[in-house]
């Protein structure tokens, strides 16, 4: 049955080539191009720092308008650019910044996916009149026989980007249409250079789209305007071994900018924003047994009993086996086979059975 679709379109390839396959299918298609009032700017400050004016976001909007007509004039649809700087500040950027001064390290995707791409753009294209909100990423979505959404990875193994997409709900999941589930990346560039399709931009998207050119560090300092807090760097022991400028400088595994002379290597192995202390120790003192998981997000069925799955504690890890032991309040337990170095806490920890995804939760410590 053909639908009246809208798709996210960033200007890159996997969202260009997405519109097209769906074209290709006769649905009514449209675009939508968000803003989050951090887009670069041909000319003066390369980077929008902060939402500070209606100036800035309509200099942004207009730009946005004008490249990406390139992309609506070669798929010959209609592309509605949508002004989402204040959702995006309220629901991606105040989490950033307060995730590092909890002394965490975030992943603005995993908030960003359901809350901006699902929350806001979806909910402008239903009022367009849309079913449906397509995007570029490789992962799958398939209904079974009870009406239940499962998520799945996507076909291309390197590319695959299920991870990301694990806080969705099933009213989102029901809404939602990834046309590249079936396709590599590799047959993504094939196909869009034989209909002679070109994208605005070749670059891979970043993991953190907002901080693009700048370090996390410089960009924390010109948002949020909070001052360093200076602390001290301890061993397992509690012993003092140096000085840090701020908790928001560390991540777990970290092993640069430590600055602690020693026989060995420090690495950070933990981070305590209450008392504002950072602890190091060796390589080996990173292996852990197992985290607890909070805030999870059960895409399909919610476990109640122990379960054996596949964990990925980040993007850029593989799933590891593992024990899932369900908590209350939508929290558990998850217990490694083989001992995991540096995971992380703010992290997200998703849980997989075989190809989907059972769920996600946040990583609240090791």
């Amino acid at each position: 049955m053909k639908k009246k679709i809208a798709i996210a379109i960033s200007g890159g390839i996997d969202s260009l080539m997405s519109a097209y396959l769906l074209k290709e299918k006769g649905h009514e298609v449209f675009g939508i191009h968000f803003i989050t009032g951090y887009e670069s700017l041909p000319d003066a400050s390369s980077i929008t720092s902060q939402i500070s004016s209606e100036k800035s976001i309509s200099e942004i909007s207009g730009h946005a308008i004008r490249k990406i007509s390139k992309i609506a004039r070669q798929l010959d649809i209609n592309i509605e650019v949508l002004d989402c700087s204040k959702e995006f500040k309220a629901k991606v950027i105040d989490y950033f910044s307060q995730t590092y001064l909890a002394g965490k390290t975030p992943n603005p995707c995993l908030v960003c996916n359901p809350s901006i791409k699902f929350g806001t753009v979806l909910g402008f294209a239903r009022k367009m009149g849309a079913s449906s909100l397509a995007t570029g990423h490789y992962a799958g979505n398939i209904i079974d026989n009870t009406g239940m959404y499962h998520l799945i990875k996507g076909i291309d193994t390197e590319k695959d980007q299920s991870y990301f997409l694990a806080f969705l709900s099933q009213e989102q999941l029901s809404r939602a249409i990834f046309p590249l589930s079936e396709l590599t990346k590799k047959e993504v560039l094939k196909l869009a250079e034989k209909k002679g399709l070109n994208p605005l931009t070749n670059k891979e998207s970043q993991d953190i789209c907002f901080v693009k050119d700048r370090s996390y560090i410089e960009f924390l300092k010109r948002e949020t305007g909070f001052k360093s807090k200076p602390g001290v760097i301890v061993n397992r022991n509690g012993e003092i071994i140096g000085g840090h400028k701020g908790i928001h400088y560390f991540t777990i595994g970290q092993r640069r900018g430590i600055n602690c002379p020693a026989a060995e290597p420090y690495y950070i192995l933990g981070i305590d924003a209450e008392k504002n202390t950072v602890v190091a120790g060796s390589k080996e003192e990173l292996l852990t047994s197992e985290c607890h998981v909070i805030n999870i997000n059960w895409v399909a069925e919610k476990y109640l009993s122990p379960v054996k799955v596949h964990t990925r504690i980040r993007y850029r890890s593989k799933e590891v086996s593992s024990t899932l032991f369900p908590e209350a309040d939508n929290t558990a337990t998850i217990r490694f086979d083989t001992p995991q170095s540096a995971v992380t806490p703010g992290q997200g920890a998703v849980f997989y059975l075989e190809n989907e995804i059972l769920g996600g939760g946040f990583i609240d410590n090791a």
